[in-house]
C-alpha cells in the first residue's frame, strides 16, 4: 500500500471511530448534550485545574475568543467556575464545578463501556492488533502536537 493511501485510510478510520463514539454517547442522554469542544475544554480543566483561558486556547488550538465563548457558556450552564488570578486580576483561572465533574465521570464511564463492548466483539487477533497499535498512535499524537506548536 502506498504511504499516501495509508495515511488517508488511517486518518479516515480515526475520524470515523471518533465520530461514531460521539454519536453513540449522545443517544439516550436525559440532559442537554455537551458539544465536542465543550467536553475537550472540560477535560483539559479537569487535567489542569486553574488553567487560564489563553493557555486553554493554545492547548486546544482554538482562537482565544472561541474559548472565551465556550467558557461563558459553560459558566452560565454551571459547569465551570471562573476565578480571578491572584497574580493578575484581569486573567481568569478555570475550575470544574461538581456538576461538571459528575458529567465527565459519567461520560468517561459510558465511553469506556461503549468502546469496551465493541472491542470485546472483535476476535483476539484484532484486539491484540489494537493493543499493539496504541504506543504508535500515542507517538503519532505527540508528533502532531509538537508540529502544531512550531511557529
Amino acid at each position: 500500500m502506498e504511504s499516501g493511501t495509508f495515511a488517508e485510510e488511517l486518518a479516515d478510520a480515526l475520524v470515523g471511530v471518533q465520530r461514531l463514539i460521539r454519536r453513540r454517547l449522545r443517544s439516550g442522554l436525559t440532559v442537554p448534550r455537551l458539544r465536542g469542544a465543550e467536553v475537550e475544554l472540560l477535560r483539559l480543566v479537569q487535567a489542569r485545574p486553574g488553567i487560564g483561558v489563553s493557555d486553554a486556547a493554545k492547548e486546544l488550538y482554538l482562537a482565544g475568543n472561541s474559548v472565551s465563548t465556550l467558557v461563558n457558556r459553560l459558566v452560565r450552564d454551571g459547569h465551570l467556575l471562573r476565578e480571578s488570578d491572584p497574580a493578575d486580576r484581569r486573567a481568569a483561572r478555570l475550575r470544574l464545578t461538581e456538576v461538571a465533574q459528575n458529567r465527565l465521570r459519567d461520560w468517561e464511564r459510558r465511553r469506556a463501556a461503549l468502546v469496551g463492548r465493541h472491542v470485546a466483539r472483535l476476535d483476539e487477533a484484532d484486539r491484540e492488533a489494537l493493543r499493539a497499535a496504541l504506543p504508535a498512535l500515542r507517538k503519532l499524537a505527540v508528533t502532531l502536537h509538537e508540529e502544531a506548536e512550531k511557529p
